[in-house]
């Protein structure tokens, strides 16, 4: 019998709609039976393509006798992280601060008031180590909630209380200047691993936002060691097992320092935020391997990750089936010598095994090995590599395919908008900007419908229920800043506009700090509000950023107020732990730079429009546009003529314009290019 779960729209919640357990999705009646019939809630939060999550499901969710324990005992909600983040970071900092980390899939148990009082991950179906099974668990809850009620009231109470008197320092006034962003370089020099690139040790996440700021730092102030951190951290990247080397698009992190085995899952915004940052190291530096890994992810994106309705599914499991039918991660992507042989023959198999890095004792489990450059074979014919890629791929087709997470999150499809536009708009592939236009499309007509505001997620083009968070609002505004700057259309500004006044009205406190729900979102045991970047920006700063964006398109003084209220959250944690605030700090380099405003009075795609979208000053915002209407579209092309009837850019910051100028070469040296 299928439970609850059955009439959601998540992929996650939908795996389990098949236990045993008796799941209730999160909602008011769930708690109100659990004070009904006088139990605690057992709130387990995870995601579709959590490998551990698959796991425990499988070990104890599906048993028949864990379940029908569980069901006579508690009131068991399921919640899907990435439709829930609200729930999720309120939950998680409980966790973190109670047992010193987190993860999923998180475990936690509640009072009928949502209030927590024992938690923990991943529980094993047999105790093992330190950690006891998830039986002894459950029946130890059962015991303190029957025999020792006033104690759980009591650690709840104090828990609750102690999150709520954790008060964010938002960096008190003023903003993150030339004193921040280089202590901000100097942390992440003594944390850079010089042998491998990236930052600290293992397991090593692609750094991507610390990418942007350092691309961004050096376009402002030319600082080389920048540029290189910046440079050979995406070499190294692009070349290790956490690249797929035949498919293109990055896995979510590499388990080891040196980028070998990658955790095989592959996320949107991984890849979104990784394809951004090579097509402008590439605008930076020019380089080949930039531009290859840009235009092959964003190939992965749309060839892997879009759906019939044009917007982009979140992620691709880590697990699928092996030759013998067992389900194990990484299946999909690795081969051993003896498979390479039987795709490409003795000669090409033994080229491929030295070009790929596959060894006889194997760089993974069982003996496979993750394709890789290790970059020791001297100079390779590029013919019979190409080859070689294209047999293996086609090979590769044929295996069972790893599961797809196919539900739309806003703020996700709004990194991939902004990331396609841009790589399309650099590599004159229109069609990337088309593939922006759609998703872009789907978000208007669909997540925002009839309500007016930002719904987070949605599915086979049908919009979920639940409410959009702060970084939904300010992830999706810069996807549509970005397409603006790409195609001309004003359009993308005005909906950038609708969606920053909502942030403006419902996001914002007092002295600037932001927080991840709307004032009138569901009431939970503590307002979310986390600053910090980690594997996407943070609502908070992605808002800064879309803010101080739009400011420089409209002039709006409101608008540039909130973004640099934002910024001195940068201003307090920068130099403290740059590592978690990359985006942030990549918006207070466009806040120092200016940002630069360039107006375009010619047509959208010619040689002025291009240079101005290749400049490399931080954050420069761009309108482009030719004819009496264009200033209707941009406010930025309001009485800027053609000079001399030919195309003319005109370049302002800090409220001082430039003399105008018709030669993309001076535009070019204006603009950092």
């Amino acid at each position: 019998m299928a439970n609850r779960l059955a009439q959601t729209t998540s992929p996650y919640l939908l795996q389990h709609a098949d236990n045993p357990v008796d799941w209730w999705p999160w909602s008011p009646e769930a708690f109100e039976e659990a004070r009904k019939r006088d139990v605690p809630v057992l709130l387990s939060v995870g995601y579709a393509s959590c490998h551990w999550c698959h796991v425990m499901a499988h070990e104890s969710f599906e048993d028949e006798a864990v379940a029908a324990y569980l069901n006579a005992h508690f009131v068991p909600v399921k919640v899907d992280r990435e439709e829930r983040p609200d729930v999720d970071a309120v939950y998680m900092e409980a966790v973190q601060a109670a047992t010193g980390h987190g993860g999923w899939p998180m475990t936690v148990f509640l009072t009928a008031d949502a209030e927590p009082f024992y938690f923990g991950t991943y529980f094993p179906p047999e105790a093992r180590h330190s950690s006891p099974s998830f039986q002894q668990v459950l029946e130890g809850v059962v015991a303190a909630w029957t025999d020792r009620r006033e104690e759980v009231a009591e650690v709840a109470g104090r828990i609750v209380a102690d999150l709520a008197g954790r008060s964010l320092v938002h960096g008190g006034d003023g903003v993150p200047g030339e004193q921040e962003t280089a202590q901000a370089l100097l942390g992440l020099t003594r944390e850079y691993d010089e042998q491998h690139g990236g930052f600290g040790g293992a397991p090593k996440f692609p750094p991507s936002m610390a990418v942007e700021f350092l691309l961004r730092h050096y376009a402002r102030t030319g600082s080389e060691g920048a540029l290189q951190m910046a440079a050979d951290t995406c070499s190294a990247m692009a070349r290790g097992g956490i690249y797929d080397q035949l498919g293109g698009g990055f896995a979510r992190y590499s388990v080891d320092r040196e980028w070998v085995v990658p955790h095989f899952e592959k996320m949107l915004y991984d890849n979104a935020l990784l394809c951004r940052v090579y097509a402008h190291l590439w605008r930076t530096t020019g380089s080949d391997e930039a531009r290859r890994i840009a235009l092959e992810t964003a190939d992965f994106m749309v060839r892997e990750l879009r759906t019939a309705e044009g917007g982009f599914a979140s992620a691709l499991d880590a697990d699928s089936e092996d030759a013998d039918g067992r389900h194990v991660e990484g299946a999909f992507y690795v081969w051993t010598p003896g498979q390479l042989r039987e795709v490409l023959g003795e000669d090409d198999a033994a080229f491929a095994a030295a070009y790929f890095g596959v060894t006889e004792e194997g760089t993974f489990e069982e003996g496979s090995s993750v394709l890789r450059l290790p970059g020791d074979t001297g100079p390779v014919d590029a013919a019979r590599v190409a080859d070689v890629r294209a047999r293996l791929l086609a090979a590769r087709a044929e295996r069972p395919r790893p599961g797809r997470d196919d539900k739309v999150v806003a703020a996700w499809n709004g990194l991939a908008i902004a990331a396609l536009a841009e790589t399309g708009a650099y590599f004159d592939r229109p069609d990337l900007v088309e593939r922006a236009t759609e998703a872009a499309d789907l978000l208007v007509r669909v997540h925002l419908g009839e309500v007016a505001r930002l719904t987070r997620t949605s599915k086979d083009g049908r919009a979920g229920d639940n409410a959009g968070v702060l970084e939904d609002y300010g992830d999706v505004a810069e996807g549509f800043l970005a397409l603006a700057a790409v195609t001309g259309e004003g359009a993308w500004l005005e909906f950038a506009g609708f969606l920053l006044d909502i942030v403006l009205e419902q996001f914002t406190g007092e002295g600037g700090q932001l927080y991840d729900t709307a004032h009138d979102a569901e009431q939970l045991i503590r307002r979310p509000q986390d600053p910090t970047d980690s594997a996407t920006p943070s609502g908070w700063t992605a808002a800064a950023g879309a803010l101080l964006s739009y400011a420089a398109y409209t002039g709006s003084e409101a608008h540039r107020t909130a973004a640099e209220g934002a910024l001195g959250v940068v201003k307090a944690l920068g130099p403290r732990v740059p590592r978690f605030v990359g985006w942030g700090l990549a918006v207070a380099e466009a806040l120092l730079d200016g940002p630069r405003e360039v107006a375009v009075a010619g047509p959208v795609g010619g040689e002025l429009h291009r240079t101005a979208l290749l400049g490399r000053a931080p954050g420069a915002v761009v309108a482009a546009g030719e004819g009496p209407g264009a200033g209707a579209e941009f406010p930025l092309l309001v009485d800027r003529p053609q000079v001399g009837g030919e195309p003319t850019a005109y370049v302002c910051r800090h409220f001082v314009c430039d003399a105008p100028t018709t030669d993309a070469a001076e535009l070019a040296a204006k603009l950092g290019g």
